[in-house]
């Protein structure tokens, strides 16, 4: 017995990963395309394009579905990265760093759960 609302829809569950990778790789794609394209705002970042390729590359990765749950980590590890440097600059808990958070809890679902539907990853 369950208490579901729609039952019917947990037939679908495989899909939920899928979601989350498409969102999250949009995203880093989106950030990406921004640290390449206004790397000289990034003065603090010597190598700002290469993290926006870096970025990109990992995006491209998630959509794809090859090697999902180790890009994922990579992800959650750049997530960290930019979090505690808004914490360091006192600005966590901000409009910004919610965002951040939001997708380094994604992150961390896709290295629990691996990619889902519609990826390279899925095992046969």
């Amino acid at each position: 017995m369950t208490f579901a609302l729609f039952p019917a829809l947990l037939s679908y569950h495989f899909f939920a990963p899928l979601i989350l990778r498409v969102i999250l790789a949009l995203t880093f794609i989106h950030f990406g395309k921004h640290k390449i394209r206004q790397s000289t705002e990034y003065v603090a970042l010597k190598f700002a394009k290469t993290i926006g390729w870096t970025e990109v590359i990992l995006g491209a990765l998630l959509i794809v579905g090859i090697f999902t749950q180790l890009v994922a980590a990579l992800v959650s590890i750049i997530l960290v990265i930019q979090l505690l440097h808004k914490i360091k600059s006192k600005a966590f808990l901000t409009d910004g760093v919610n965002y951040y958070l939001i997708l380094l809890v994604i992150a961390i679902s896709l290295i629990l759960t691996g990619p889902g539907y519609y990826a390279f990853d899925l095992p046969l």
